[in-house]
């Protein structure tokens, strides 16, 4: 009998809390208890594929290569560089965290990480509008000589700390290698790929070339979710269910909701760009185009199979 098949998107919170300065142990320490709750799918029988984010640590990464260009002349490298970078000790860090836990449990699967490019639209008109904020904060000085450098696109930040350069967010296509996700997980294997949205490339003649952008990275697990036809698609955040009214008068849980409910409350405005919209949008995605069920929920509630809040057809 056919396992079924999971995606699973872990969200910043499964490696980096509230108040942590972010070191390797805290993060291991996550990204284990994180892989602890997700045993509770492998238990029912699940094959899984695992998505990631990756937005403090690139950002981090970024500052690290500011510091060394600053400090000792050492090139700072390209955004795509960075995410590959990310993507690869991200995946190591679950890796780690996946084989305790398999080892604690005495079961045998092996973890396999991809490092991943997705192909986006050249001519995505989010290139013509960056508004994704990324690395250090500048003075204003500083942005104005880095812009007339690098012909980066610098913005002041809202909450007065600066300003920081902005990219796009395009729309991911295609994911590379995606038969061979799909193929190691039909194996059984666990899968980690399109890690913090993907390393966003633009294809021409055959050839990919990276672009300084971010794709996110629920969307980029929906349609990862998709091409490998998994089951069901599992978004996990730090709340235990999407809120309509959230932190207002009428707050009220979702448990069970169509496609066209979720799509009127996006359009109602319930759901914030920084936060949960682009989660919905992803459940959204994933279910329009065949998937069963997506599920918007915390890792510590994955021991219930009707954990969360569920968009269906």
């Amino acid at each position: 009998m056919k396992k079924k098949l999971a995606m699973v998107a872990f969200g910043g919170n499964a490696l980096l809390r509230s108040g942590q300065k972010g070191t390797y142990q805290e993060q291991l320490a996550n990204v284990e208890q994180t892989c602890g709750q997700l045993y509770n799918l492998l238990e029912r029988g699940y094959d899984v594929v695992i998505g990631h984010g990756n937005g403090p640590q690139v950002g981090n990464v970024m500052l690290q290569h500011e510091a060394g260009k600053k400090a000792f002349g050492v090139q700072a490298m390209p955004m795509d560089f960075c995410g590959a970078e990310t993507q690869g000790s991200i995946a190591y860090l679950i890796e780690q965290g996946m084989n305790r836990v398999l080892v604690s449990h005495g079961l045998q699967r092996s973890v396999v990480s991809l490092v991943t490019q997705v192909v986006v639209d050249k001519d995505d008109p989010m290139f013509q509008n960056p508004t994704k904020p990324v690395g250090p904060y500048y003075t204003r000085e500083e942005a104005e000589r880095l812009h007339a450098e690098t012909g980066a696109i610098y913005r002041e930040d809202p909450k007065g700390n600066g300003w920081r350069k902005v990219v796009a967010s395009p729309k991911p296509i295609r994911i590379n290698n995606i038969d061979i996700v799909k193929q190691l997980a039909d194996e059984g294997r666990i899968v980690i790929t399109v890690g913090g949205g993907g390393i966003p490339v633009v294809e021409k003649d055959g050839l990919r070339t990276g672009v300084e952008a971010v794709i996110d990275k629920d969307l980029a697990s929906a349609l990862c979710a998709t091409q490998i036809g998994a089951d069901e698609f599992y978004i996990l955040t730090d709340v235990p269910k999407v809120y309509i009214n959230f932190r207002k008068p009428g707050e009220q849980a979702l448990d069970v909701i169509t496609i066209a409910e979720a799509k009127k409350y996006l359009a109602e405005g319930h759901f914030t760009e920084g936060s949960m919209a682009p989660k919905v949008r992803a459940g959204i995605l994933f279910v329009e185009n065949g998937g069963r069920e997506c599920v918007i929920t915390e890792a510590g509630q994955l021991n219930n199979p009707a954990c969360g809040t569920r968009i269906v057809r």
